[in-house]
């Protein structure tokens, strides 16, 4: 049983995981949590590499001032600044692992990698014919009307600020290998979470710096992306079996508290996916048929809440995540799918 994220200590500090610092998980490696504000994951874990030509960052933050000023201290920690920083090797296109390593490019001209998956998402984000979100769609197909609603009444006056979203200096496109100072880091391509998403995996080290693919206290979001793959859920899932084949490492997550095995998690992580598709076709044979139906029907969080507990934002990715695992109970054949009034309807097969 893990450890729920609010109450979540990390082992590299000794207190809870989002406390500021540049808490040392290796020699020459260090954890930088820094805050999220307004979001439940409350702080995003960025890694600063050490070596003798500068720092190589793992992910690079939220671009917002709080973020900044606690990266600046904790780079001061080590002796280092944002002028040391050579290198961002972002794990995916999220705004909390990927504005501040753009923004960070333009002052001190670090280089900037990506996973090419995650192009289409930074070509909508750059496209002005774009006329609506694309997850209201999304919302509308999975027979969830009012988040569709709700969603567009919030959506409509955000306009991206396109200086944190430029396009990386390199994109990521399978499986690579870096040498970062003495380190040679494999860069393994895990989509799911975002088409793009990679792992860094230093196994000399035993570390694997795992982004959003592996969180030791709670499951990544599946399904909820602008530009959708077909199937997302099989895709994380085979992922999860890619890391798998790794050998067992210690879990530097971008979320929560360093773990002490990676395999540990990664079946966790598929035990709870099978356990959801199993609760997803019984909600179907009991007669749920939407996507939100279904969702209806399930548990949310560790504390089993009920879809009408959730804000919109989490009711939204919880509709689209039970989406995600229908596309795949369809396409092992468990259930067939049909579209009336543009609203797709699933049955038993």
């Amino acid at each position: 049983m893990t450890t729920d994220t609010a109450h979540a200590i990390s082992p590299d500090s000794g207190t809870h995981w989002t406390e500021p610092g540049a808490w040392p998980v290796a020699p020459g490696v260090h954890r930088i949590p820094l805050p999220l504000p307004m979001d439940g994951l409350r702080a995003v874990n960025v890694y600063a590499i050490e070596t003798e030509d500068g720092l190589t960052l793992i992910d690079g933050g939220w671009a917002i001032e709080v973020s900044r000023t606690l990266l600046e201290k904790g780079l001061a920690q080590i002796g280092a600044g944002v002028g040391d920083i050579q290198r961002f090797l972002v794990t995916h296109v999220h705004r909390d692992h990927y504005t501040q390593a753009v923004t960070i490019r333009s002052e001190v001209g670090s280089h900037v990698s990506l996973g090419l998956g995650d192009k289409p998402t930074l070509d909508m984000i750059h496209d002005d014919t774009v006329d609506a979100d694309p997850h209201i769609a999304m919302f509308e197909a999975a027979g969830a009307a009012h988040i569709a609603e709700e969603w567009r009444a919030l959506s409509s006056h955000l306009e991206p600020d396109l200086a944190l979203w430029g396009y990386p200096d390199t994109w990521l496109e399978g499986d690579q290998r870096f040498v970062v100072g003495d380190r040679t880091i494999d860069a393994v391509h895990t989509p799911g979470h975002t088409q793009g998403h990679y792992v860094f995996a230093d196994t000399a080290g035993d570390l694997l710096f795992a982004g959003d693919h592996v969180l030791p206290t709670i499951t990544p979001s599946i399904g909820f992306e602008p530009s959708l793959a077909a199937q997302p859920l099989g895709d994380f899932m085979a992922s999860l079996a890619r890391v798998r084949e790794l050998p067992d490492l210690r879990l530097l997550p971008a979320h929560g508290p360093i773990a002490p095995s990676s395999h540990a998690r990664v079946d966790e992580l598929l035990d709870h996916h099978e356990d959801r598709l199993a609760q997803s076709l019984a909600a179907v044979r009991g007669g749920a048929a939407t996507a939100y139906e279904v969702a209806g029907e399930l548990g949310w969080t560790r504390h089993g809440r009920r879809l009408p507990e959730l804000d919109v934002f989490n009711a939204a990715m919880a509709t689209l995540e039970t989406r995600a695992h229908l596309e795949l109970l369809r396409a092992r054949g468990a259930v067939v799918s049909g579209e009336v009034d543009g609203v797709v309807r699933y049955t038993p097969a």
